[in-house]
């Protein structure tokens, strides 16, 4: 088997880079960074500019399934252009390889997009599964509609259609464990507001597998890419800092505080999606990090 992975150089893209290696899989990968396409540990590169709609038509060659990662970071100050970026990023890049899909000879059969939790309304209360219809009424609740929608289209090509919402992701490499563990190690950690907004969270090593899962199994519509049990943002603040050996001192972060200092993107910080992986352990997936403390413990 080959595919071609769209933003394999980031911190969810090597993970399943190397996942594949250790399965056989043979990975081509696009990057806009001509730098980045000799990197052999991830697969063979192939350079790509959805902006200026440019494309390499050789990273098809032989792809039987694309892996779709690619989208500019959330975690900046959402500045209008930044904003705009956030969304072109991540509907740019599929229109591009829709348009050479339609347009020559490939063996691509199907296709599994990364997507994310924030489509769902931030609540206290509900458990979401995939079959909510309710869409959250915000900034990132319309770039995850838009995203899914153009992904939806590859199925007019004949593609088989695969959709992961993740979580928060924990890894050692960078991401939320990364920005919420370094305040911690310095005795300045809190929760924010009244840190009882559940966070549904994801080991990056059992993302991978979920990808690969998907894959092997050919299971297509939305999987929710998280873990069996999420917690609350105070509950995530106090393991991560019990693990580290660290107490956490301050008060409670108030919301208008880091309104002042991240501006929109605080909304990160307070929305709530406790959200079900019931399906994906319904279809015979295990996971390997259940519970938040082994899940920390093993990035320490």
């Amino acid at each position: 088997m080959k595919v071609l992975i769209t933003g394999a150089t980031g911190l969810v893209g090597r993970e399943i880079a190397e996942l594949c290696f250790d399965k056989g899989i043979e990975v081509h990968y696009l990057s806009t960074s001509k730098h980045k396409l000799n990197e052999t540990t991830i697969g063979k590169g192939f350079y790509w500019d959805p902006q200026s709609n440019v494309i390499d038509d050789a990273c098809f060659e032989g792809v039987s399934a694309i892996i779709n990662l690619a989208g500019s970071s959330i975690a900046k100050r959402w500045t209008p252009s930044y904003k705009q970026k956030i969304i072109r990023s991540r509907i740019d890049g599929l229109n591009l390889i829709y348009d050479r899909l339609e347009n020559i000879s490939h063996q691509v059969s199907n296709i599994i997009s990364a997507s994310a939790i924030g489509i769902y309304p931030s609540s206290q209360t509900k458990y979401y599964e995939e079959d909510e219809t309710q869409k959250a009424n915000s900034f990132l609740g319309t770039v995850v509609e838009q995203w899914e929608s153009t992904v939806q289209k590859f199925s007019n090509l004949g593609c088989k259609v695969s959709i992961v919402r993740i979580g928060l992701v924990l890894s050692q490499n960078g991401g939320v464990f990364e920005k919420m563990s370094k305040p911690i190690s310095l005795g300045v950690g809190a929760p924010f507001g009244d840190g009882k907004q559940w966070q549904s969270w994801i080991h990056v090593e059992d993302l991978a597998d979920i990808f690969l899962f998907v894959l092997e199994n050919k299971i297509t519509g939305v999987i929710n890419g998280v873990a069996p049990n999420p917690v609350s943002n105070s509950e995530l603040t106090s393991v991560i800092a019990k693990q580290m050996g660290k107490p956490i001192i301050l008060p409670k972060t108030p919301k208008f505080a880091m309104q002042l200092v991240l501006g929109e993107m605080h909304q990160l910080l307070f929305e709530s999606q406790r959200v079900s992986c019931k399906r994906l352990e319904s279809l015979g997936f295990v996971f390997e990090y259940h519970h938040l403390a082994p899940a920390i413990h093993s990035l320490l």
